[in-house]
């Protein structure tokens, strides 16, 4: 197991020698800083945290300043803990490149996702809206709260009602590695990735068991290029 925090930047298409192409999403992963190790001996977890993306130092909080600088880093952004048995090796201080993972690798996005406000029954839950004639006095309600005789003093939790929606914590399983390129500091990922452009997202092994592989043929085309440490 091993993980890295990226930044989502987009989608792209690439191309086989074949000339099979892939719908990937570009993840922006500049090195991950370790800032703390996690013990169970002290914190009662085993994790360690990396601060990702610098940050001015009269922007942060004695605290987080303190953490980073007893790392012997800059001030970052973003403080993450990760968690893998691969991860064990690494000390504060270190960096956790890209280069972690390569192509054909299976992992888990981690992300948020995009938030969508207040929704109704009908866009939220997609319920059936009544009927649209002139008389009808019901269109896009939320319907009986009637619970066929139980509990009749209160509605069941878990009801579908209109609320808020999105900007959750999501996670989409058993994505494939397509390309990795360290010298860029980039993961292509096939298929979509939790959040908008931007966002950031959790790369992690797979936790489900793989049969096998995917196979992921060798890419032909140029990526889009992704800006390095230090161009942000």
């Amino acid at each position: 197991m091993k993980a890295i925090l990226g930044r989502k930047m987009g989608m792209t298409q690439v191309f086989a020698a074949d000339g099979t192409m892939y719908a990937v999403t570009v993840v922006e992963v500049l090195p991950n800083i370790v800032t703390q190790i996690k013990t169970i001996e002290k914190d009662g977890y085993e994790a360690v945290q990396v601060g990702y993306e610098d940050k001015k130092e009269s922007r942060t909080t004695k605290a987080i300043r303190g953490i980073d600088l007893k790392a012997g880093t800059t001030c970052k952004y973003h403080h993450v803990e990760l968690k893998g048995d691969e991860l064990k090796k690494y000390n504060v201080g270190d960096a956790i490149t890209c280069d972690i993972f390569q192509a054909g690798d299976v992992v888990d996005a981690i992300g948020t996702s995009k938030g969508r406000g207040f929704l109704g029954n009908v866009q939220r839950w997609h319920h059936t809206i009544g009927p649209k004639g002139h008389g009808s006095g019901y269109h896009r309600g939320s319907g009986s709260f009637a619970n066929n005789g139980r509990c009749n003093n209160r509605v069941i939790p878990g009801k579908k009602m209109p609320g808020h929606t999105g900007n959750k914590s999501s996670t989409i399983l058993n994505l494939t590695v397509v390309s990795v390129n360290a010298e860029k500091n980039y993961i292509l990922v096939k298929g979509a990735l939790p959040g908008p452009k931007r966002s950031l997202v959790t790369l992690r092994s797979a936790i489900k068991t793989q049969k096998s592989k995917p196979v992921v043929k060798e890419i032909i085309n140029r990526t889009p290029a992704v800006a390095s440490e230090g161009e942000n």
